[in-house]
């Protein structure tokens, strides 16, 4: 199986510089790359980990990957980014951070069948799942033994 490091993931954003300025208070990803005159590498990409990273494409730009087709309208959801941390109180404090540095609040932290989620959408509209790491398999774990798996499903 091959292995692509780093995997990228491209969002288009209305504005490089806020986009930036969201992404490395809110996320604290570091920049890759030298700047260019405007303050910001081209392309203006962000370190998630060292498998993943984020480039943030102007809106106007995106065109150059997706061909003929539509680029969404901002604040459409096409997919969900998770990022996954320690334990419930980062999940707490990551939201919290976000939401100081310009996030909207989708859904607030807290117990979920899945495990301790929240949810933000980006000052673009993306959406962002931040889930604890530490105790999302025992919760997974111990809702699908007490329901069973097929309970609740409809089939």
């Amino acid at each position: 199986m091959p292995t692509f490091t780093p995997a990228v993931v491209a969002l288009p954003v209305a504005d490089r510089h806020r986009a930036h300025a969201f992404y490395t208070s809110a996320l604290e990803l570091g920049t890759v790359g030298e700047p260019e005159s405007d303050g910001l590498p081209e392309p203006l990409t962000l370190a998630v980990n060292d498998g993943l990273h984020l480039v943030l494409v102007p809106t106007d730009g995106f065109g150059w990957a997706v061909g003929d087709r539509a680029v969404a309208a901002p604040h459409t959801v096409e997919c969900l980014l998770g990022v996954t941390v320690a334990d419930d109180a980062a999940v707490d404090r990551l939201v919290r951070r976000a939401t100081d540095a310009g996030a909207d609040l989708v859904t607030a932290p807290g117990e979920q069948p899945w495990g301790y989620t929240g949810t933000v959408a980006d000052p673009d509209g993306h959406l962002w799942e931040i889930s604890a790491a530490t105790t999302a398999p025992t919760r997974q774990t111990t809702q699908t033994t007490q329901t069973g798996p097929d309970e609740g499903s409809g089939s």
